[in-house]
């Protein structure tokens, strides 16, 4: 899987977008553009392969920076279409001949993240359009991290934007932790600059852009875990149901590490008045494989209780452990409930697996209730 990850930026990609530059300058010089992004790349992790196409864009466009974010833009396909439910249809991932779009924006956009610096109010228009065409998340950062205040008033403005790839980029690209991006430390230390961006997102009308504003908030979580449940609190009581939606995942962070002020802001009582267990399919799973799980939970309480049942995958050593979402369900008194899954150990572009023993945890408004032991070989 993180092999056919690293390939979505080829040869092919490289040579594409010299074709559509070429189109719409006939004096872009492709054969040098080639011999500095060609030469290694099937060598290259996946980051690298995109910047190494930046390096060579940096090596063969114009230095008048207007010039050379307008070649780029010119250079684009059609913005990405959107669904009835305002999520991108595709990638964008295909060499369209229409033009540049897809994963190789974001060698796009780190040539324009370079140079941003000299111009960032040119820099943000150029990302208003690479953003529609892919993402401009992680080229934006820069600019956030070196001129903030440059950045704010834009923002602002691209939370009303007409293009949800645009609003989305107001929440996405000012993620204090976005994975993958450049961390954005006065955004750690202090995320109140971002809150009237949240505010003003939060209800959007595209799903898309409402999950980025989930993800950031569950950003703010980890450092911040009294501003989200202040933030639960004060949101959810109006809340319909696709709010509802985004403050419960805004606050899965806070919900599996069994967070009191949290689990009480949705009406949650840490662990469960009763008994959990939690058995495994198997002692020994294969890369690839999948290990299955099948937790009893039983109420002894005097009241229905509602409950998020979680469960943990944790490499012997601690390191790479991670939680994935189980079942949420209500439990009625002396009720006797039973879940079962199959989780997959297989290699994703975000998770390395490690060979050896493996802890389950099974995890119950964020305490862990049971545990079972298997062996990942590969």
């Amino acid at each position: 899987m993180a092999d056919a990850f690293k390939l979505l930026i080829n040869a092919d990609t490289a040579t594409h977008a010299a074709r559509h530059l070429k189109r719409v300058w006939s004096g872009f010089d492709d054969t040098a553009f080639l011999a500095v992004a060609l030469p290694g790349l099937d060598g290259l992790e996946f980051k690298a392969r995109a910047l190494r196409l930046a390096d060579a864009l940096q090596a063969t466009l114009p230095d008048d920076l207007d010039r050379a974010f307008g070649l780029i833009e010119s250079a684009l396909a059609a913005p990405l279409p959107l669904d009835d439910k305002g999520e991108p249809v595709g990638t964008g991932a295909s060499l369209s001949p229409q033009g540049l779009a897809g994963w190789v924006v974001w060698s796009l956009g780190e040539f324009v993240s370079r140079r941003s610096l000299e111009d960032p109010a040119r820099a943000l228009a150029c990302l208003h359009a690479l953003t529609q065409r892919f993402t401009a998340e992680f080229a934006i950062r820069r600019l956030l991290h070196e001129r903030p205040q440059a950045c704010w008033p834009t923002l602002q403005r691209w939370a009303q934007d007409p293009s949800a790839h645009v609003r989305r980029l107001a929440s996405e690209g000012s993620r204090p932790r976005l994975p993958w991006g450049l961390r954005l430390q006065a955004l750690v230390q202090d995320p109140s600059p971002t809150e009237p961006l949240l505010r003003a997102l939060q209800d959007d009308s595209s799903a898309y852009v409402r999950r980025s504003v989930a993800n950031h908030l569950n950003d703010i979580a980890k450092d911040h875990p009294e501003r989200v449940t202040a933030w639960v609190r004060e949101h959810l009581p109006s809340a319909d149901a696709r709010r509802q939606a985004l403050l419960r995942h805004a606050s899965r962070t806070l919900i599996k590490q069994g967070h009191v002020p949290t689990l009480q802001a949705w009406g949650l009582s840490p662990g469960l008045q009763g008994l959990a267990t939690l058995a495994l399919s198997t002692g020994a799973v294969r890369v690839g494989e999948s290990v299955g799980l099948r937790v009893n939970l039983h109420s002894h309480g005097p009241q229905a209780q509602a409950l998020e049942v979680d469960y943990a995958v944790v490499p012997d050593g601690g390191r790479g452990g991670k939680t994935f979402k189980g079942w949420r369900l209500s439990l009625a008194p002396a009720e006797v409930a039973v879940r079962e899954k199959q989780h997959p150990m297989r290699e994703v572009s975000t998770r390395r697996l490690y060979p050896g023993p493996h802890r389950v945890d099974l995890l119950v408004n964020g305490a862990v209730l049971a545990s079972a032991t298997f062996t990942l070989t590969p």
